[in-house]
């Protein structure tokens, strides 16, 4: 199911726009809200609480589709986390401009307590785990079993979850988060995604037994 087609989200002077945020009553943001109810309608069937995000490749509008979805999702009252697994290349930090010192990685290597590492926002009841500094093993992180504890307890306290991954093309690291989570967003970018490259995502996806719950079109800029 294609949950939208986005207008491009970026502009020659703001590369990563938080525009759900900034221009609450833009087209763009509009178009978010579609997602959001879109993606209800789809979780009270399927029960998803967490939802993994990702791309085939690089440099298709990923982080930037999370961080607006999620501020779209914190502005109905729902109370967000979002969480950057993306250890090697992370973006959510700069995205909301915060400091990237103590995150998931934090966590899973036992450094920091979970509750230590959330980073609230002065966005309804959204908060963010940042990705913490790049580990040596993120795979093996992100595949450990204090990763699937920590997504158990959030489920508890969360409305929605939603996790920024790696490309799922790129590493092997996508592939564990998705087993984990079930529950994926295909993110794509027009003109710039291959067909081919979409398909094969979609076959990683099933192999690693996640349902792909529907796909994001960005516009290329």
């Amino acid at each position: 199911m294609i949950l939208k087609k986005l207008r491009s989200l970026t502009n020659k002077n703001q590369k990563r726009n938080l525009i759900t945020f900034s221009n609450p009553e833009s087209i763009i943001t509009e178009e978010f809200r579609t997602i959001r109810t879109n993606i209800q309608f789809s979780s009270e069937q399927k029960r998803t609480k967490t939802i993994l995000m990702t791309s085939p490749s690089l440099q298709e509008g990923k982080s930037t589709t999370v961080a607006n979805l999620a501020v779209s999702m914190a502005q109905q009252k729902e109370k967000v986390l979002i969480i950057d697994a993306d250890l090697r290349n992370p973006r959510i930090h700069s995205i909301f401009k915060l400091e990237n010192s103590i995150g998931l990685s934090s966590v899973l290597t036992n450094r920091n307590w979970f509750e230590e590492a959330i980073k609230e926002t002065n966005i309804g009841k959204l908060e963010i785990l940042t990705s913490g500094p790049i580990p040596d093993n993120p795979t093996e992180l992100l595949g450990s079993n204090v990763f699937s504890r920590l997504l158990e307890a959030a489920s508890q306290t969360y409305d929605v979850i939603l996790i920024d991954s790696p490309p799922v093309l790129e590493v092997s690291d996508t592939k564990l988060l998705a087993n984990q989570c079930k529950s994926v967003i295909l993110v794509l970018r027009h003109g710039k995604s291959k067909v081919d490259k979409a398909i094969e995502a979609k076959k990683v996806l099933k192999i690693a037994k996640a349902e792909l719950i529907g796909v994001i079109i960005n516009e290329r800029s």
